[in-house]
């Protein structure tokens, strides 16, 4: 992990964030020929290179930006995504809750765009190691050149599995993982081969959008008599304003964006202590509404997608060069696409003969 680059003076090719007097922000990969517009004024890049970072950019008409260097909650919501990325208040929970500790062994299921995976490279620091299994190999492409940027290395305690992320655990070595965190539709799926793989007081922690999914997932974790009592919450936050004695809460906040339910692993045979409690009426009299309920996944246009795979690729080729040209990154992934595609026809192709048939 390149810590040299988030030190010292503003150099081509890192990102910077810009804040203009009523606090909005921009962020921006410096270029040598590079240039900044916005109604708020512009500059070229070349007079912020070299400047030490918290330095005030003057951008004419008597208009300036402060310029630093984006932090980890900046970075992740601002950074190119192909599938929505689990928001900095829930990582941070998720890291603390979840106890991930320097040197741990941490499976990660759905990798998205690589939110999280920053958050507990950073948590395990370089003794441990995170296993991250994708279902798509774009949302993987895209994941891996966002972590990647942020840690200015390839060089990670860090393994990236292409498929079921069920097949993954199932293939590591028995009680070998410390934490299981699951961001994917059906986390309830993984519970099985969850518990084959954790340890002993292990932690398993999914990352769910609706209470439905989060009733499931508690209830079948009830059933395997592998794991502690469930604990479900969410995380909401609420920004001040602060100016003399006008003291209040702001009119906008970040509420809901989903639930954390987390368990830990039962020694074997050892049996599960229930917790006493008394149900609601009718908590239990019906069907419960899953199981008329279709789990579909979330897409993403295929424009979108490639394009923002082209970003992720330009934006490797500027930290690299410090210019705004094209390079290596972006010729492989054109090669790449152009494969794909060329794969598609192919397969396309096939379909028709088979239905002429």
């Amino acid at each position: 992990m390149d810590t040299a680059k988030r030190r010292g003076a503003f150099r081509a090719g890192e990102r910077v964030q810009l804040t203009d007097p009523k606090g909005r922000h921009y962020t921006i990969s410096l270029t040598d020929d590079g240039h900044f517009h916005s109604t708020r004024g512009s500059f070229n890049h070349s007079e912020l290179i070299g400047k030490e970072e918290g330095s005030v950019i003057d951008a004419g008409n008597g208009r300036s930006f402060l310029a630093l260097r984006p932090l980890i909650s900046d970075f992740v919501l601002s950074m190119p995504r192909g599938a929505t990325v689990i928001y900095p208040k829930d990582a941070g929970q998720i890291v603390h809750m979840a106890d991930i500790f320097p040197g741990a062994r941490v499976f990660e299921a759905g990798l998205g765009s690589g939110a999280l995976t920053i958050s507990l490279l950073g948590a395990v620091g370089e003794s441990g190691e995170v296993i991250s299994a994708e279902l798509r190999p774009e949302f993987a492409e895209i994941a891996q050149g966002n972590v990647y940027s942020w840690y200015g290395s390839e060089d990670l305690p860090w393994r990236v599995e292409i498929g079921d992320g069920a097949d993954v655990l199932a293939a590591c070595e028995a009680g070998s993982l410390d934490h299981v965190i699951l961001d994917m539709l059906a986390p309830w799926e993984m519970i099985e081969p969850a518990a084959h793989a954790l340890r002993s007081g292990g932690v398993i922690l999914a990352y769910v959008a609706t209470t439905t999914q989060m009733s499931r997932f508690v209830e079948e974790l009830r059933d395997s008599e592998c794991f502690t009592e469930p604990a479900a919450s969410e995380t909401l936050v609420r920004t001040w304003h602060c100016e003399g004695l006008a003291v209040r809460p702001d009119h906008r906040m970040v509420a809901h964006t989903g639930f954390l339910v987390l368990a830990r692993r039962m020694a074997q045979g050892s049996p599960v202590l229930h917790t006493t409690r008394r149900p609601a009426k009718l908590a239990y009299s019906q069907a419960q509404p899953w199981e008329a309920e279709d789990f579909e996944e979330r897409t993403i246009s295929p424009k979108k997608l490639r394009k923002v795979r082209r970003d992720v690729a330009h934006r490797a080729d500027v930290e690299e060069s410090g210019t705004s040209r094209a390079g290596e990154h972006s010729a492989r992934l054109r090669e790449r696409m152009e494969a794909e595609l060329a794969q598609q026809q192919n397969t396309s192709g096939q379909d028709e003969d088979k239905e002429q048939v």
